[in-house]
């Protein structure tokens, strides 16, 4: 099995929320692409990035939803503090 870079916990059906620690690896954090659409809501976190496919990386804000379509490479930037994020799969 696969270890992932973030603790993930389950809030509902389609709703999961997850946490990358401060001391996550850089290396860990890589391009990747999900096969449904996704809105991330930010609750926690300092100074992360979210960058999409031939865009420049865009500063996360706490309480701000992002919309990430299914099939696109993004990313994470590491930022100074935890990141704890609300993830609803769209389907």
């Amino acid at each position: 099995m696969k270890d992932f870079p973030f603790k993930q916990v389950k809030i509902k059906e389609n709703t999961v929320r997850r946490t990358f620690t401060m001391d996550v690896d850089t290396s860990e954090l890589v391009w990747h692409m999900d096969r449904e659409d996704r809105v991330v809501k930010v609750l926690e976190g300092a100074s992360w990035y979210l960058q999409m496919d031939n865009e420049l990386p865009t500063k996360l804000i706490e309480g701000k939803e992002y919309f990430i379509p299914k099939m696109c490479f993004h990313r994470i930037i590491k930022g100074t503090s935890n990141l704890i994020l609300e993830i609803q799969m769209l389907t």
